[in-house]
Parts: C-alpha cells; structure tokens; sequence
C-alpha cells in the first residue's frame, strides 16, 4: 500500500521556472500532473515540502488540493489548517518578532556574510518576506560554516544546503557552481518534519516514499521507504550520485523535474501493485 508521497517542490515537482508543465528544455510537460493524478487514483496523500516561504507553499497546496504541507526547510509543519513550529523553542512571539528576526538580532546572518565575503549574499528577492529562514546563495563547505557558528556561540542553528540554483550574482561570478542555503534553527529539517506528519496521520516508514533534488531532501531517505532523486539534481551537481551510489534506500530517476516523480510513483505503485 502506498499511503503518502512527500514531494519537493523547485526542482521536482515543479520544473524551470516554478512551472508544473514546464521540462527541462522549456517544453510542456504534463507528468507532474499525472503524477499527482495517478497518487489520487491509488488513494495516495501527496504532501508538499519546500525551502520556499509558507504562502508560497499554501498557494501551491491549494492548487493541488492538499491538506498539508512543511515549509521554510521543515521549520513549519501546516497539517489542516493548523501550523506547528518544529524549531525546538525558537518561536514567534510579540516581545520578540518573528524567528527570522529573532536569527538576525543574534548576529549570525551578519557573521555569515563577512566571513564568507564573496562566497555567501543573500538569495534576492527570494530571502526577502521569510518567517523563519535566511536564504543566502553561493558557495560553502558547510563543515566550515558550522565551526564558525559554534564558535561564536551559535550552535543552536545551521546552514543548510538546499540545492543549487542558477541565479546570476555579479558579486559572485567567479564561483562555478551556486547552492541555495537557509540558516534555521539546528533541530529543524525537512525530514523531522515529513516524521511528524508521518506521526500525526498514523502512515508506516514502508507506506510513503519521497522525492527531491538537494542534500537536504536527502534526509528524507532516513524516515520514508524509498526516496527517489530525481536526475536533474545530479545533472546541476554530480556530487550526489558518488554519495548517493549503493544506498538501498535511494532510487535515481532516470528523468528530471516532474517526469522524475511520475517515474518513482508509477514505478512504486507497479512494484506494489
């Protein structure tokens, strides 16, 4: 029984652009769609993740009828009509302003940027308007980013690598690749939310399975049954096809965007059928 499948918005559900009926090469496409048909006839919940912010997230729920969705990299979890913050404590309040406040008042978005001057700048107009993240773009070994945020003091959040993105930055230009980060609060992840819808409807590891195109989407392979990566994201870093080779609990889709996810669902429901 396929129960639920988590999937990712940009860069997998979703192709150039943000575009559901767009590939890779800028023609139409409609295997998003069937996709999302195909989970509809087999009785299957499709729940949305995504680094983008909630309204954005709501929007793209709504238009496909869901019911839930996470947002903000797994730092909310909005399960009909009600929102959970998985930020261990570190929530809005009217003394304090929003989560996204609170992590600049600290002095780590600011720490971030001079230190990694040039390799790091905020991810505009995309990081303006957030609730919880700040979304940076570049280049950065995130080894190094935590040693440098535990050092000042900020152990209690992360840089999290959300994909790479092909946004021009002129500031930037002399960096080959450009990843999406999102500094959050440590304990929140997009898998830690996709476990606690999983929890809150009653679905087993072995009834849902995911799909996604970053590092962070990777996480998911701990808490579902199959996560599929779709090819796109090993196209734009090839990176994760040497990490992801030989683990069991990871499928690669031999196509991108939403042809990717029509695959890991279709495929799913034939093995199980």
């Amino acid at each position: 029984m396929l129960r639920c499948v988590y999937l990712d918005l940009d860069g997998t559900l979703l192709g150039p652009g943000g575009s559901l009926l767009r590939r890779a090469d800028g023609g139409f496409a409609l295997e998003g769609v069937r996709a999302l048909q195909a989970c509809s006839r087999a009785g299957a919940e499709v729940m949305l993740y995504s680094g983008r912010r909630q309204g954005s997230v709501f929007e793209c729920a709504r238009l496909i009828g869901a019911s839930a969705y996470t947002f903000e990299v797994g730092c909310g979890l909005a399960l009909d009509g009600s929102v959970e913050w998985l930020t261990d404590g570190v929530v809005p309040s009217a003394e304090r302003g929003t989560i996204h406040a609170q992590i600049e008042a600290s002095g780590a978005p600011a720490l971030l940027l001079e230190r990694f001057r040039g390799r790091l700048e905020y991810h505009t107009p995309w990081s303006e308007g957030r609730e919880v993240s700040h979304l940076f773009r570049g280049s950065v070994d995130l080894v190094e980013v935590d040693a440098v945020l535990d050092s000042a003091g900020f152990g209690w959040l992360r840089l999290v690598d959300n994909g790479v993105v092909r946004a021009v930055s002129e500031q930037m230009a002399g960096l080959e690749v450009v990843h999406a980060y999102h500094l959050i609060p440590a304990g929140a992840s997009k898998a830690r939310a996709v476990a606690r819808h999983m929890q809150a409807r009653g679905y087993a590891r072995d009834e849902v399975i995911a799909a996604g195109d970053s590092r962070e989407d990777l996480g998911l392979a701990s808490v579902v049954g199959c996560f599929w990566l779709v090819a796109n994201a090993t196209e734009r870093d090839p990176r994760l096809a040497d990490e992801v080779c030989g683990r069991p609990d990871v499928r690669l889709a031999d196509d991108g965007y939403g042809a990717g996810v029509y695959e890991a669902v279709i495929t799913t429901l034939a093995e199980r059928g």
